[in-house]
C-alpha cells in the first residue's frame, strides 16, 4: 500500500498516511477538525538499482537497437 503525504491548510498539520490507492481522500484534518486536508504531491519512494536496468530490456523487436544478446 502506498503512503500518502496529507498537510492542513489551516493549522499547518502534517501527516503520512497509509491508504490503498482505492480508498477516499482525506479532507478532514484530525487536529482541528476543519474541512481543509489536502493531499501533497510528493516524490517516488523507490529507485531502480543494480544491473539489469536497460531501456532496451522492454523493448520491442521492432526497435532496432537491441540484438537480444548480452555483451
Amino acid at each position: 500500500m502506498p503512503i500518502y503525504a496529507y498537510k492542513c491548510s489551516a493549522c499547518d498539520h502534517e501527516q503520512d498516511v497509509l491508504q490503498k490507492m482505492s480508498d477516499p481522500v482525506l479532507t478532514v484534518c484530525p487536529k482541528c477538525n476543519q474541512s481543509t486536508y489536502a493531499k501533497q504531491v510528493t516524490a517516488a519512494g523507490f529507485q531502480l538499482k543494480g544491473s539489469g536496468w536497460y531501456e532496451t530490456d522492454f523493448r520491442g523487436p521492432k526497435s532496432g537497437g537491441a540484438s537480444g544478446t548480452a555483451d
